[in-house]
């Protein structure tokens, strides 16, 4: 299994992406859930746009993929997943994005994808990256932990997919809205003891 985890869009490394998943379907399961707490609707089909535009001009043909459809239906998205060669994790709120992805069963299908060391990409930016690390607390003074726009469950996700055996920690010294709150969280992540990586807006970690 390969990873492409950006702070910001797609970041610096275009070039590298193209060629991390030049012998795929070029296919991308688009995953825009982090936004569903979302009310201005006009500005998050812009922003969406805009994502699917970065990626289909790198030659990627990119479906949107909604886990709502999928909620307890882990079945029918496995075999959805089967399609596409990259999942696209965008940002938005960390914890809204990952209560979907237990609710439709992605969480526990990435795990496995990277158990079994899948022929398959996991990339993203922002909280489509945060939820792979051992935790979300640290992303609490910056994204919003007890948004529950799915009314399944009124309990906050704090563990990660611990596919990394770090946190993530996007926006770092960057012009970005959220960076002086990312100050806030890597600070307690370090008062915690909590393993991390901050990147700034452009930088990419890439593990192929």
């Amino acid at each position: 299994m390969k990873f492409y985890l950006s702070s910001f869009k797609i970041g610096s490394e275009e070039q590298k992406l193209k060629e991390i998943t030049k012998n795929g379907n070029k296919k991308v399961a688009y995953i825009n859930n982090a936004l569903d707490f979302a009310t201005d609707l006009e500005r998050r089909n812009k922003s969406d746009a805009k994502d699917i535009s970065d990626l289909e001009r790198l030659g990627f043909a990119v479906d949107t993929l909604d886990l709502k459809q999928y909620f307890h239906n882990s079945v029918e998205l496995e075999k959805r997943l089967d399609h596409y060669d990259v999942l696209w994790a965008r940002g938005g709120n960390s914890f809204v994005l990952r209560q979907a992805m237990r609710l439709s069963g992605f969480a526990e299908i990435v795990k496995k994808y990277f158990t079994n060391n899948k022929d398959i990409l996991y990339g993203g930016y922002s909280a489509g990256i945060c939820n792979l690390g051992p935790t979300l607390k640290g992303i609490h003074l910056v994204d919003d932990p007890y948004l529950n726009p799915y009314g399944e469950s009124d309990e906050t996700i704090w563990e990660g997919l611990n596919i990394l055996d770090y946190a993530l920690v996007p926006h770092y010294k960057s012009d970005h809205k959220e960076s002086k709150d990312i100050d806030r969280s890597i600070t307690y992540m370090i008062d915690n003891k909590i393993p991390f990586k901050a990147l700034k807006d452009g930088e990419v970690i890439i593990i192929d």
